[in-house]
């Protein structure tokens, strides 16, 4: 794929995009980046901090429903490529509003998807002269495929079967890039990732939960009997993984990211517990209690929570050579140093 003179981010302030955006102006030089991000509860302009000022990226806050805004980005900036974050991520909060979900991930993923074709395509299946390698890429999720017993995992294959609003608003934007590839002959590539974990990542989710919860001293909440069974990928493997699809992928398939991380979230609790024993031991002083285990708490199950997750890679690992890099233990200690840095400052 030729050099490209603009890539739009979009949700780069969010968990995985602020973690992908460092890693890809560095590794990119001759790349200018422009994010788009309307800035909602679960994003952060710290997380971009550290390249705020670098000279080749420019941040825009807006959404990514606002279609005058995004085709006036694709114009002043004469973007090439777009790698696509920005979305409602939360489980809980969509079953508790679903409206947003629907009109993030969907209605926004459109409006992205429409802006490209018009910048990009003259007619169905002819690129404007020298856009021919201009690229969409869709960030996307194994939550669209449902939920696993015991045995199996998710390929690129696996038929879809969202189980919650947030998954099948999901799968919903993953329908429509595929159309636009097909209908349209749009440059896309879809990448669908296990749960991610790391720096930056927002305290709603579990593993942050656990360790804010955890220095606290406060109760650390288990959905069930806490067996629930996710994929673990540490973040910057997922970056090394849509590096490698957004420039070698082909167009038009799908890549799964995992990393055969198979973790149930007690184990997740336990080994993040024993890992702050050791480093916050001093937390524990003056309280009642000698580990922070003894905070783990079972409550009731959330409405159609998927049991387990599981994916396999090999596509993406034949294909495109990635593997993942990053253990999960290793990974894990990495994180909650990462949070207990910044806790205690």
């Amino acid at each position: 794929m030729s050099t490209l003179s603009a890539i739009l981010i979009t949700g780069g302030a969010g968990f995985i995009g602020s973690n992908f955006i460092p890693y890809f102006l560095h590794k990119y030089p001759d790349y200018k980046i422009i994010t788009l991000d309307k800035l909602s509860y679960a994003a952060d302009p710290a997380n971009l901090k550290e390249i705020e000022h670098h000279r080749r990226y420019k941040f825009v806050r807006g959404d990514i429903c606002d279609g005058r805004l995004v085709r006036s980005i694709f114009s002043k900036h004469a973007v090439r490529g777009v790698i696509h974050f920005a979305a409602e991520s939360h489980v809980d909060n969509s079953i508790l509003a679903p409206a947003v979900f629907i009109q993030t991930n969907i209605v926004g993923t459109y409006t992205l998807l429409e802006a490209a074709r018009q910048a990009w395509m003259d007619s169905p299946h002819a690129c404007r002269p020298g856009y021919q390698d201009c690229r969409f890429q869709h960030i996307s999720t194994d939550e669209v495929y449902g939920s696993l017993g015991d045995r199996g995992v998710f390929s690129e294959s696996t038929p879809y079967a969202p189980n919650s609003p947030y998954s099948a608003s999901k799968a919903g934007a993953d329908m429509l890039v595929r159309s636009y590839h097909h209908t349209y002959g749009l440059n896309v590539v879809t990448t669908n990732c296990s749960n991610n974990y790391g720096p930056k990542q927002h305290r709603e989710k579990l593993i942050p939960t656990i360790i804010f919860n955890a220095i606290n001293l406060k109760p650390i909440p288990l959905y069930g009997d806490g067996r629930n069974v996710r994929d673990w990928l540490y973040v910057l493997d997922h970056c090394r993984g849509i590096d490698a699809v957004f420039h070698k992928g082909k167009s038009g398939e799908t890549y799964n990211i995992g990393c055969r991380n198979e973790r149930d979230n007690l184990y997740v609790a336990n080994t993040i517990c024993a890992i702050l024993d050791e480093s916050a031991a001093e937390r524990l002083k003056g309280s009642s209690i000698k580990s922070f285990k003894e905070l783990i708490t079972f409550v009731p199950d959330r409405p159609g929570h998927d049991r387990r997750y599981a994916i396999d890679p090999a596509k993406i690992e034949t294909e495109l050579g990635w593997k993942a890099e990053v253990d999960f233990d290793t990974g894990l200690r990495q994180t909650v140093r990462w949070y207990l840095d910044r806790i205690t400052k």
